[in-house]
């Protein structure tokens, strides 16, 4: 890619890797580059900084780009770049009830993000997992992180999602504040998750200062995961600094647009009892009191249903000036169905 009058550029800003659980044992620089260039991303997660392993792959297999705070592939020229990022899950207790929220961490070099692995061994064991867990308060981490350097970023992840997040139904607070505390301002930007999009998230007046983005958390490096949600900027000189000072200053000239799965898609999106296959929107199982009508035990609370719990404004409600979205479909999965297959892996889909 060339900076010259404005840069497209295509991001997808959480992934993870191979030394995840529940990730493909494949999910290395290779391929994330390979099947990034495939979906058309042009910026792309390296994740899991924090594990050591894959640190020392990252200073391997990458090499800085001419595009300040961005990698390449040391191998080859796949024209797709690398941000350094990792995703972490704080442990900590608030109003006597356990929280446990994922955090996603953006640092503009290899050589931060060791400082910050460094720091963070203190709390957990980094080498356990990719997405480490960590025993701290969600502020301390977001204390300990920018004061390494004020550039790197710390934002929660899939902030709704039932479980493991910033709003999650299960272990997660009713407002931002209460989550980051005296760092709140700290705090620049809001990953809306699979099951949630902007305009859900527009529905909370607390949020309107913060970057509504949206990344695909992949653990797969297949084209269908790989970038089904992604941010879109265009930037007179691409850099680390360009794509956070962006969001900072919620530039809609810079940050134009995020790409969504529709939410309906999404795990969570509504509330049920997947081992009863019930599943209804948020009104019926507010009728429902949250009790699963075939067994009788309490339901997971959907994405949908926490939002309308938290939210101080309709439904179709747009803050001026927020960035705009559009859904998509992943192209395989709709070969698939027109091919009537079930799966978007099958060789005939490709």
């Amino acid at each position: 890619m060339e900076a010259s009058q404005g840069l497209r550029i295509i991001l997808d800003g959480h992934i993870h890797s191979k030394y995840s659980r529940a990730t493909s044992k494949d999910m290395n620089i290779r391929n994330i580059a390979r099947f990034a260039k495939v979906k058309g991303l042009n910026v792309v997660a390296t994740g899991d900084f924090t594990h050591p392993g894959w640190l020392k792959e990252l200073k391997e297999t990458l090499k800085p780009s001419s595009f300040e705070g961005l990698y390449q592939p040391a191998e080859n020229e796949e024209n797709v770049y690398f941000m350094v990022t990792t995703e972490v899950c704080t442990i900590s207790s608030f109003e006597g009830k356990p929280r446990r929220i994922h955090h996603v961490i953006w640092v503009p070099s290899l050589e931060v993000a060791e400082q910050i692995s460094e720091a963070l061994s203190a709390y957990g064991d980094l080498e356990a997992d990719g997405r480490p867990t960590l025993n701290m308060e969600p502020p301390e981490l977001v204390e300990r992180v920018t004061e390494v350097s004020s550039d790197n970023l710390v934002f929660p992840a899939h902030a709704w999602t039932p479980w493991f997040s910033l709003f999650g139904a299960f272990s997660g607070f009713d407002r931002l504040k209460d989550c980051y505390q005296d760092m709140t301002g700290r705090i620049y930007a809001l990953e809306t998750g699979l099951s949630s999009d902007p305009p859900m998230n527009w529905r909370v007046s607390e949020l309107d200062r913060l970057a509504i983005i949206s990344n695909s958390d992949s653990h797969s490096f297949w084209p269908w995961r790989l970038g089904r949600e992604a941010n879109v900027f265009e930037l007179p000189e691409p850099s680390y600094k360009a794509i956070v000072n962006a969001l900072k200053s919620k530039d809609n000239r810079r940050f134009l647009f995020t790409i969504e799965t529709d939410p309906a898609y999404g795990k969570y999106h509504w509330t049920g009892h997947r081992n009863c296959g019930v599943s209804m929107p948020a009104r019926e199982a507010v009728k429902a009191g949250g009790i699963c009508p075939v067994c009788g035990r309490r339901m997971t609370q959907g994405v949908e249903e926490r939002v309308e719990e938290l939210a101080d404004r309709p439904e179709g409600f747009k803050p001026p000036g927020k960035p705009g979205f559009v859904h998509l479909i992943p192209l395989s999965e709709i070969i698939a169905t027109s091919l009537g297959l079930e799966n978007p892996q099958d060789r005939r889909v490709w």
